[in-house]
């Protein structure tokens, strides 16, 4: 057992509105949206204007130099579509620029075979081509009713103002100080004296911000020029040449030729639910399976039990078996961060959106672009660095993403849901649409209920708030540990959702987030 206490219990209130919801892992950012909602905007503005703005108050997690996916439910058509904005590998990237060191294992999320100084986890040759910016455009155009520039005037007011450093995020940034430091630009911004956090004392309150003028600056351009001058114009030529003075090969090339896409989810039904799992390369097509092994395995009752416990984990545990052959993603760290950010809106029609976003690791490759003033991805860890497997590090390739953002509606109710967390991402929403489905749960219920995390496909994780059988249960399909939910770090995945009933709407966000909250258009 851990060393935490066991008496102590933490919730989050959910409360219910006829107006429209965002629920987002920071407040800040979730404000932003609910007030584009309440001007009269689509769940699609506020989505955008959200993405935008998390990426300020919450900048290591996402953000313009990032990628991800959407999944979103137009409630006038009946009809569910995925937006994929992943990143790429530069067309430049030479295999031999990433020699490896046989026998020892790497640092960061995934346990590929290291590469010399770890040049696909740290620093600019670990820069993938970014696509966030082209997915907010391909979803503005198709869905955007207000305009680009309104929608990225929060995020400018934010990052003007600078992000507030409180006792979350000076643990965070203390997490990473090492690695930061190695980084002239990153050390500035985030650390003192370029070697630690500016942290307050036990008891003390502090009232220090980043220094995010920079940023506000590009996304004022991005604004002003529109998102096409992030692939084709001054925002485009700044990146390349700090990526390039790094020692990164990202080129103007790269960036002309990158396109996000709209394309059909993976939709299933399952029990009395249609699910609408992401298109891609994403952790849809596990999701689709582990659900349709749950359905054969158990019968739903009047609460989780375990029996359902012990179907989820045996499904999750096939599909990251068949993942790890035939999607090439051969696993993560069990210490791994949440280090992704994933946010859920609802509007007063019904419209929904559940985007995930990511820079891959927390602080992505923990380094800054001095010219944006933004922390640029490491998307080409992302990539097994050995030759010959199926997810191979090779020039110009689509990175394999863990997220998952999925819509589904069970009876009278629909619901957006999403997290962040590497491969515990597919685990959450898996127990979620399970706790939805098949025991009639509403979002509150849901996101309050213990977990299990089976991700590393041969064993499990389980809150240690859960009975002993449920244990007993899991111990027949491999070795099981118990964790505690926890701020940091998380053993379990971060999520985010929205649900719809009889049109009113509600949102939810993990409850041991304490940044993280749903906040309605009636709030602000």
């Amino acid at each position: 057992m851990t060393n935490f206490s066991r008496t102590q219990h933490i919730r989050k209130e959910v409360v219910w509105t006829e107006g429209g919801v965002v629920a987002c892992q920071h407040r800040k950012a979730a404000e932003v949206g609910a007030a584009v909602l309440a001007s009269g905007g689509d769940a699609m503005d506020a989505a955008i204007a959200t993405s935008f703005a998390v990426g300020v108050v919450e900048p290591w997690m996402s953000g313009p130099m990032g990628g991800g996916m959407m999944t979103l439910w137009r409630a006038g058509e009946g009809r569910a579509e995925t937006i994929e904005f992943g990143m790429r590998s530069p067309a430049a990237l030479d295999v031999a620029d990433y020699p490896l060191e046989p026998g020892r294992q790497a640092a960061d999320l995934f346990p590929w075979t290291r590469v010399r100084d770890d040049r696909n986890i740290y620093g600019a040759t670990s820069v993938a081509v970014p696509g966030t910016v082209a997915g907010m455009a391909l979803a503005h155009e198709r869905y955007g009713t207000k305009d680009w520039a309104d929608l990225l005037a929060p995020a400018v007011a934010l990052a003007e103002e600078g992000m507030l450093l409180d006792w979350y995020s000076s643990l965070l940034i203390a997490s990473a100080a090492r690695q930061l430091a190695q980084d002239p630009d990153a050390a500035a911004m985030f650390l003192a004296d370029g070697q630690w956090p500016d942290i307050a004392g036990w008891t003390t309150a502090t009232t220090a911000r980043l220094d995010q003028r920079a940023h506000a600056a590009t996304l004022r351009r991005l604004a002003d020029h529109g998102p096409q001058d992030f692939y084709d114009g001054a925002i485009a030529g700044m990146l390349v040449e700090d990526v390039r003075a790094k020692g990164g090969c990202l080129s103007l090339d790269d960036l002309r030729a990158y396109r996000a896409q709209a394309a059909a989810p993976r939709t299933i039904r399952y029990r009395d639910a249609v699910i609408h799992a992401p298109s891609g390369l994403s952790a849809g097509a596990e999701l689709v399976k582990t659900l349709q092994q749950m359905e054969a395995a158990f019968l739903p009752g009047e609460a989780p039990s375990a029996a359902s416990y012990g179907a989820l984990a045996a499904g999750l545990g096939a599909a990251y078996r068949d993942r790890l052959v035939h999607g090439g993603d051969t696993g993560e760290s069990p210490r791994a961060p949440a280090c992704t950010t994933s946010f859920s809106v609802v509007d007063r029609h019904g419209n929904m959106v559940n985007v995930t976003q990511t820079l891959l690791s927390m602080f992505g490759s923990h380094v800054v672009s001095p010219q944006t003033g933004m922390l640029l991805n490491n998307g080409i860890m992302w990539f097994d660095p050995e030759p010959g497997k199926p997810n191979s590090l090779a020039p110009g390739n689509r990175c394999l993403m863990n997220v998952c953002p999925t819509v589904g509606q069970v009876g009278d109710r629909m619901f957006a849901i999403g997290a962040s967390g590497g491969r515990k991402i597919l685990p959450a929403v898996a127990n979620l649409a399970s706790f939805m489905v098949d025991f009639g749960m509403d979002l509150e219920a849901a996101f309050h209920t213990p977990r299990i995390d089976a991700s590393g496909a041969t064993s499990t994780v389980m809150d240690e708030d859960l009975p002993p059988d449920v244990f007993d249960a899991l111990t027949t399909l491999g070795p099981v540990t118990t964790a505690k939910r926890t701020v940091h770090p998380y053993a379990f995945a971060v999520p985010a959702g929205v649900m719809r009933e009889a049109n009113r709407n509600c949102g939810a966000t993990e409850i041991m987030s304490p940044w993280g909250d749903a906040v309605s258009e009636g709030e602000v």
